[in-house]
């Protein structure tokens, strides 16, 4: 809470003057604080004479001796699982034989076939599954109550989910159920050493800087990861698992929503997720005519054409073709970038994949810190060449 020593206030306003949200006036010569402080700190930094403090309340650590095991939620959609619970169970396998703890699945749904084996052929030492018509259709309260039933009952000490929309939904929903803490948009994960914390990492104050967050007080630790970014392992056949049958009480299947049914998106669609290589335009091609080449280059390497959020803000090309933290997340096997400077809100949708070409005029532009390769020059003297010779070596 915020304090106020009455005694030590000489009611200047300036506390008043740089609340954001409007919580604190002077009174009387004393200033005085309402119920929308969210305790930022800024009357704090500003006051003068030292008559503004926070006192927050200090949460003992608590004994996690019985919490143990890392647990990915395998996202059912369709008929087949998400891709992305494939990629968790790659770094979910990371950070269980970190801890030397065992890896499990959880998978909600109907139909699901051999769906259980194929997470234990990805990396999965257990999978949890419940099966029926209740789960055929997603609900944020019935899956909710599955899951959170699940880690009351078997205490993973780490729990991972997609950042795709079930996640964004329901995982929170968990997370406020068991009264832990739950870190949004990972782009990575890691153990600390010396006490086993999850140390999640996400970009934030609008990509600027990225946060490593840890939750010390309580568990699980639960974290959603956005979608390629992290690698699968690959699919092993002969691997053996243990595939368990859970019957979740009927109480907790009945949902306040009911789907009348669940329709695919027609349309075009940039299929940028799975391409193999991209090549993205930035604010650098000057003009949307710029990216004439940029989709010349793609159609000549049977790639797709991606864009920075200043293109796109720009009207120079659609928003589905944008790359970045709030766009899309790629993870090609060649990303070319054409006239981008490489801001970290760009970077963190493409890192991610096998090999970077940057193509731009500044030598300094921070998008060749994580290039494979980088060309500095004129990108109009160099896609048309570049191009020319794609041609000669495909005829």
């Amino acid at each position: 809470m915020l304090r106020i020593d009455k005694e030590a206030c000489i009611g200047c306003g300036l506390c008043e003057q740089n609340c954001a949200f409007g919580a604190i006036t002077v009174v009387d010569g004393t200033a005085r604080v309402g119920d929308n402080c969210t305790l930022c700190g800024t009357c704090v930094d500003n006051c003068e004479v030292g008559a503004l403090s926070i006192e927050r309340e200090q949460k003992e650590k608590g004994d996690f001796g019985d919490w143990s095991g890392v647990w990915v939620f395998a996202e059912f959609r369709h008929g087949r699982i998400a891709p992305v619970s494939f990629e968790l169970l790659g770094i979910g396998r990371k950070l269980a034989d970190k801890r030397g703890v065992k890896l499990a699945a959880v998978l909600l749904g109907n139909g699901l076939g051999d769906a259980p084996r194929k997470l234990v052929g990805y990396g999965a030492d257990r999978v949890y599954v419940a099966e029926g018509p209740a789960l055929a259709h997603f609900t944020d309260d019935v899956y909710g109550n599955v899951l959170a039933d699940l880690v009351r009952e078997h205490k993973p000490e780490i729990v991972l989910a997609g950042a795709t929309a079930i996640g964004r939904s329901f995982i929170p929903r968990v997370a406020t159920i068991l009264g832990t803490g739950l870190t949004a948009d990972c782009t990575d994960l890691d153990i600390r050493a010396e006490d086993g914390a999850l140390l999640q990492t996400r970009p934030a104050f609008g990509g600027n800087i990225m946060a490593t967050i840890v939750c010390p007080h309580t568990r699980p630790q639960m974290s959603t990861v956005r979608p390629m970014v992290m690698k699968p392992n690959g699919f092993d056949p002969s691997r053996q698992g243990e595939i368990i049958a859970v019957t979740p009480a009927p109480e907790r299947l009945a949902s306040r929503v009911k789907v009348l049914r669940s329709v695919a998106e027609k349309g075009e669609q940039v299929n940028l997720t799975e391409a193999d290589v991209v090549v993205a335009g930035g604010r650098g091609l000057g003009d949307p005519k710029g990216f004439d080449l940029v989709r010349e280059l793609a159609d000549v390497l049977g790639g797709a054409v991606a864009a920075s959020r200043a293109a796109v803000d720009s009207g120079w090309i659609p928003y589905p073709h944008q790359v970045g933290q709030t766009g899309k997340t790629v993870c090609p096997k060649l990303y070319i970038t054409c006239g981008i400077s490489g801001a970290i809100q760009h970077v963190v949708g493409m890192r991610s994949s096998d090999t970077i070409v940057a193509i731009n005029k500044d030598p300094e532009a921070p998008i060749f810190d994580v290039a494979t390769y980088g060309l500095v020059g004129d990108l109009f003297e160099i896609l048309p060449k570049l191009i020319a010779t794609m041609r000669e070596k495909r005829a």
